[in-house]
């Protein structure tokens, strides 16, 4: 029987003797602290180890050396593919027809949903107790999300956007998003994700990097900013949050105004732009997040072409954009917007179990601290996808969320590389492991 409305319960436990890495923007740390933690899967007690109390029955796990901290959240994913290059390559209508009919078939859903599984487990065994997908073929997370939510599949709390909303030929269509033309079709196009359980939605205000086909593409405004409001009017009405995928400041600039709840990617910034990320009236909250996805960005201009193997016109599109990301970053740092932690999974070396990396490059990068990046990949994260009531952060009452780690990630952050134990609502993964992609990290330690 479950302790919690629609949950098993779980073997309650104690970590006894950690230090505690608390996420906050200091870098706090809690020394020689236990975390007990209930069937339900919550967090029951945080107290200094000698004052601890443990009830009987409780599986008790010495941490002594070790240190627990808030799982990380990754707020940018894509669960169809593993990190290796990406090359879109020629296409015709034809190749596109066939491409679909796959996609959208028995052996493409399967294909899919398996995809999907794998990914999250390397997300999951990397320390990511929280996602949000941002772009997928079908509804395949969706599913992967409710068979987690009912105990059914271990994975990270999923927030799952279903396909990105775009324009006919724009950023993502057709193989991961529905296309529209007029601020009524997107409108019926968000009710359709909402409608088949989407608890996220992204609109492509710009075009993007992977998939243009003519330099100059990338950043381009794309998505009108009425229909980008309608999208975002149509999910506020039932609490869902809306990402934008834009890469110059006019896609920036026109996404905010219409209310969206994230920006991914980013651009230089002005002081309009500035203005309505920290004060958004059309936003559900009443500001705007960015996800800067240094990860996604940085490779393709740090790597070789050669060695990459992407067409001239990926990286010229790439040379565009990426400067204005990382100058997004630093203003991000600099006038306190809300900066979290999005890598983009799938796309080219982005792989599914590198998150830390993101952290490493808002550190090398942008100027970030250590605990500042830890910070944004917590408790700010928590925050923007507006999940920081049950994770981000280690409290009593929230989701035992948790990684226990060989030092403080604070003054390491490569310690978020190989978590020792990792927790996600209470479900411990014992001695996590994450199959590496050789090629991917031959080529990140080129950066």
């Amino acid at each position: 029987m479950s302790s919690a409305v629609g949950r098993k319960a779980r073997e309650p436990f104690a970590l006894e003797h950690a230090d505690v890495a608390s996420g906050d923007e200091k870098g706090t740390l809690w020394p020689d602290t236990t975390i007990v933690v209930g069937d339900s899967g919550r967090i029951e007690q945080i107290s200094p180890s000698l004052q601890a109390y443990v009830p009987e029955g409780y599986h008790r796990i010495n941490a002594t050396g070790k240190v627990v901290a808030p799982g990380l959240i990754n707020a940018h994913t894509h669960l169809f593919a593993d990190g290796k290059v990406l090359e879109a390559g020629e296409s015709s209508p034809r190749k596109e027809r066939a491409a679909l009919a796959l996609i959208r078939g028995p052996i493409g859903k399967a294909y899919l949903a398996a995809r999907a599984k794998a990914s999250v487990k390397a997300l999951l065994n990397s320390g990511v107790t929280t996602i949000r997908t941002l772009g997928d073929a079908g509804y395949e997370a969706v599913a992967l999300r409710d068979k987690i939510d009912s105990d059914e599949a271990m994975g990270p709390r999923i927030l799952a956007s279903g396909p990105m909303l775009s324009i006919p030929g724009g950023h993502g269509d057709p193989y991961i998003a529905l296309s529209s033309s007029t601020p009524e079709e997107a409108r019926l196009n968000a009710r359709i994700n909402l409608e088949h359980g989407a608890n996220a939605l992204k609109v492509a205000a710009t075009g993007g990097v992977t998939d243009a086909k003519e330099v100059g593409v990338a950043g381009s405004p794309q998505m009108d900013e009425e229909s980008m409001a309608a999208v975002c009017e149509e999910a506020h009405e039932v609490g869902v949050i809306v990402a934008a995928h834009a890469q110059s400041p006019e896609g920036v600039r026109a996404a905010l105004r219409a209310g969206v709840d994230t920006i991914e990617h980013g651009c230089r910034m002005d002081d309009e732009i500035i203005s309505l990320f920290h004060h958004n009236p059309r936003s559900l909250r009443g500001f705007s997040g960015l996800n800067s996805t240094l990860s996604a960005g940085l490779p393709l201009i740090e790597v070789s072409q050669e060695e990459l193997g992407i067409s001239d016109i990926a990286r010229a599109n790439s040379e565009q954009v990426v400067e204005g990301m990382l100058e997004g970053a630093r203003q991000a740092l600099k006038e306190g917007i809300s900066e979290g932690v999005g890598t983009d999974t799938g796309m080219t070396l982005v792989t599914q179990y590198n998150t830390w990396r993101e952290l490493d490059l808002l550190v090398r990068f942008a100027g970030y601290t250590p605990a500042q990046a830890f910070h944004a990949a917590t408790q700010v994260n928590a925050r923007n996808l507006g999940v920081d009531d049950v994770t981000g952060s280690i409290a009593i009452g929230k989701d035992a969320d948790m990684i226990v780690l060989d030092g403080d990630p604070v003054k390491d952050l490569s310690v978020l590389a190989d978590p020792k134990l990792v927790i996600a609502r209470g479900w411990p993964v014992w001695r996590p492991k994450v199959k590496r992609i050789e090629s991917v990290e031959e080529l990140l330690t080129r950066f």
